[in-house]
């Protein structure tokens, strides 16, 4: 525009070269499935990258451009500075130009750590401490002293001072820290238990085998054997009946050095050996019937002492207007921003114009109803997303490119509205946005669409359309094409088989809920976000009701871990090509004898460049196929093992359905593998390149397949996180035969077109957090469209109105 203004001395000014950077410019970008790719993305307009799962979104948004970005960074930083950033290798594109500082907002969840709350994860908890620091009354100290991660420590001794070479001189110091920390439950607001009626039974002498723990036989002198023939016990008399120092010696006696038949051993009571051998381990990698043990045998509870809020007994007795910090942190982020704006300190103002904009953006982007000393763990995929965008909603930085995965996972229709008006505030600040999206409410409000596919996997990874929301809805692509499905409501409901009985539910903001959830039939629980959903149906459903539930949590595993091993499938696989060749099925494993011993079955070797991003080059010995070469000798119906490995599950479940590769068990696993929407996943791709939504799709699939799974309950937790409008049809369809087979299935979801082919709906709700927490609808989806009694209602309303039109 300003070069049709006149300069003041008269002269036209040209156009400013530094304005004609208008776009971002991706050529040949060829990450994971990519193919070749070549964009020019609009800067400071909002742009949505849409298409199937696996069609190669995340690898052009977060893979190539975010990464290089972030790289691009952490080189302007000295090396010194750079040896403590993560590294990344650049990605495989030819031209990355015009990109700006790229600020990745990914669903990772928040670390499981029991330490972290929602406060220590933002700034508030910080800003908090210091305010109570400074005004709280009675003074006890710095913020130190307000920290639940904070001990107590004090020290007194001598220290040497070194004055030159013959002056040395002792001087006694001390040394204080006032901690904030409870010291009953060292900060975790819960405390530990062990039941010792699961560890032995009282009646009987350990001679007579009194323990009833998983291994520990009477023959066994390093655990029985150790306690009968110590000398502090007397091994046949019954454990009630010991003496109070015996029954001390028996349980918490420190280690002590015994000879028990001539050998030298360490006695050690009960609880500390128990602790050591059973409760310091890693409860998922333990063997089932073990880890069944560990549980029957401890009970966490509440501590005692701080009453859960993990901190001191100073910390919390130090208040602001009588309130406390750990009043504070227990109230709902919306009450606790009304609280401190209530404050006026001259002194501190700047300290509560800060904390009130923070708390003022919880309420903004939908997470009032939270309280700062929530789990960080507890929460979902869509929060989690939520709290990082917190710090980015009151930046002052412009020119930035911001890059959201699916914000939209967890909100409630009614929720996405406000979501969507942060995404455009942020553009409109000057900012590009860049969001991987599928939902139609979402991609609507895009100034620019890319639509990748036009398949999953080796199939995908082009770009099919570039243009406008109107343009796509035109285009015969899929994403074009199903832009406006929508499901109808089912004619005929299933009739429940029973029900699971929930009474008197009070975890987190529950009510008093008493609720019957169905059996036999295909129950979605739903509401806005922070209505009580999971608490429901997590917290209280009845532990003896065979519940497996299906989350979108990380699959503990390596990147030696692939869909094969996960699924149970390579163990056919295995069997088979050993039977073929009339040798060992441990030669068919990558992580057993017939690994490459270059790479250990790696396939790539690691090489680790100090500072600078780590580089993983083919293995050059086997060609990065991860088996030793008279290994791939072996052939089974034409194919070698890397063969069948590098398929998508799609060609192996054509590979081992007939002919000379016929291997039913094999197909079994594979067919639920498709079932679930997996077919475009290659055999041998690792865990740790599967997205959330496909993390529970491969869970669900390995469940499917459980015995005696037909009498299971299956709680879902939003299966359509991450599938495209196309798949969505595929999962209906998916849930459908599972209900028929004769299993339960609960699924807490938002999207409407599982809410309206489902044969029973729970609405919690009216509102989140405090507003929340009670059952608003029980009924049929055809039910709650034509009352229209809540928000869910509304919704699903218009949404299957517009579908009839």
């Amino acid at each position: 525009m300003s070069s049709t203004k006149t300069a003041d001395d008269g002269r036209s000014p040209a156009s400013h070269a530094a304005d004609s950077h208008e776009y971002i410019r991706v050529h040949g970008a060829r990450e994971n499935n990519l193919k070749d790719v070549s964009i020019e993305i609009p800067k400071r307009r909002l742009t949505v990258f849409t298409g199937v799962s696996g069609s190669g979104k995340s690898s052009l948004v977060f893979n190539t451009i975010a990464a290089e970005s972030q790289r691009l960074i952490n080189e302007t930083y000295s090396t010194f500075v750079q040896g403590f950033m993560p590294t990344a290798a650049r990605p495989e594109v030819d031209v990355l130009d015009g990109l700006t500082t790229a600020i990745s907002v990914d669903q990772q969840r928040m670390g499981g750590d029991p330490r972290s709350t929602v406060g220590t994860a933002t700034d508030a908890n910080a800003m908090l401490r210091i305010l109570f620091s400074r005004l709280g009354t009675p003074h006890i100290g710095p913020p130190s002293a307000y920290s639940f991660n904070t001990a107590s420590v004090r020290a007194s001794g001598g220290i040497t001072v070194d004055r030159g070479s013959d002056r040395t001189k002792t001087v006694k110091a001390t040394f204080n820290r006032v901690g904030g920390m409870c010291t009953r439950c060292e900060g975790r607001g819960a405390v530990s238990d062990i039941d010792l009626t699961q560890l032995y039974d009282d009646s009987k002498s350990i001679a007579e085998g009194a323990f009833t723990i998983p291994g520990w036989k009477s023959d066994n002198v390093w655990t029985v054997g150790i306690y009968a023939e110590s000398g502090f016990l007397d091994p046949n008399k019954p454990i009630r009946r010991f003496t109070k120092k015996e029954m001390q010696d028996f349980l918490y006696r420190e280690p002590t050095k015994v000879k028990v038949n001539g050998v030298n051993l360490t006695y050690e009571g009960l609880i500390p050996k128990i602790q050591k051998s059973f409760l310091a381990k890693d409860k998922e990698a333990m063997q089932p019937h073990i880890r069944a043990f560990v549980e029957r045998a401890v009970t966490f509870a509440t501590c005692p002492e701080c009453d859960g809020s993990r901190l001191s007994e100073g910390a919390r007795s130090s208040k602001i207007k009588k309130v406390s910090i750990a009043d504070a942190c227990a109230m709902e982020i919306r009450d606790l921003a009304e609280w401190v704006r209530g404050l006026t300190e001259p002194s501190v103002a700047p300290l509560l114009t800060a904390l009130q904009q923070t708390l003022d953006s919880f309420v903004e982007i939908g997470l009032g109803y939270l309280a700062l000393d929530r789990s960080a763990g507890s929460l979902s995929g869509g929060e989690a997303q939520r709290v990082k965008m917190i710090r980015h909603l009151g930046s002052s930085l412009t020119d930035v490119t911001y890059v959201f995965d699916e914000p939209t996972v967890g909100l409630h229709p009614h929720d996405i509205q406000r979501m969507n008006d942060l995404l455009l505030r942020l553009r409109d600040k000057g900012n590009t946005v860049l969001v991987v999206e599928h939902k139609p409410e979402a991609i609507a409000i895009a100034d620019h669409v890319v639509d990748l596919g036009p398949g999953a996997g080796t199939a995908g990874g082009t770009v099919c359309f570039e243009g406008t929301v109107e343009g796509l809805r035109a285009s015969d692509t899929v994403t074009g094409r199903h832009l406006d499905d929508r499901a109808a409501l089912k004619d005929a409901v299933r009739a429940p088989a029973g029900a699971l009985e929930i009474r008197g539910a009070t975890a987190n903001n529950l009510r008093d809920v008493s609720v019957d959830v169905p059996l036999g039939v295909l129950c979605v629980v739903t509401g806005v976000a922070g209505s009580g959903k999971s608490s429901l149906i997590h917290g209280s459903l009845p532990a003896e009701a065979g519940v497996v539930a299906v989350d979108q949590t990380p699959i503990k595993g390596s990147r030696r871990s692939n869909p094969a091993t996960y699924s149970g499938l390579l163990e056919p696989i295995r069997k088979a090509f050993a039977k073929a060749n009339g040798v060992k099925p441990a030669l068919f494993s990558a992580n057993s004898e017939g690994a490459c011993p270059t790479c250990n079955g790696a396939g790539v070797i690691y090489t680790d460049l100090g500072m600078m991003a780590g580089v993983a080059s083919p293995c050059e010995d086997c060609e990065g196929k991860r088996f030793q070469p008279s290994v791939l000798e072996y052939r089974f119906g034409g194919r070698d093992i890397s063969e069948v490995l590098a398929m998508s599950v799609t060609e192996a479940e054509e590979f081992f359905a007939g002919g000379e590769a016929r291997t039913p068990a094999a197909h079994r696993i594979l067919s639920r593998l498709t079932d679930v929407g997996l077919g475009y996943l290659t055999l041998g791709q690792p865990l740790t390149t599967l997205s959330g939504g496909e993390r529970q799709r491969l869970k669900l699939a390995t469940h499917m397949g459980d015995k005696g799974g037909d009498r299971t309950v299956l709680v879902l937790d939003e299966p359509t996180t991450g599938l495209h409008l196309a798949d969505v049809e595929q999962l209906l369809a998916l849930l459908d035969r599972l209900v028929d087979s004769g299993r339960s299935v609960i699924v807490i979801e938002h999207h409407q077109a599982v809410m309206a082919h489902a044969d029973w709906i729970i609405d919690l709700g009216p509102g989140a957090g405090h507003d929340g927490g009670k059952v608003v609808f029980e009924g049929t989806p055809r039910e709650l469209v034509a009352s229209r009694p809540t928000l869910t209602g509304e919704h699903l309303a218009a949404y299957v109105g517009h579908g009839n039109h």
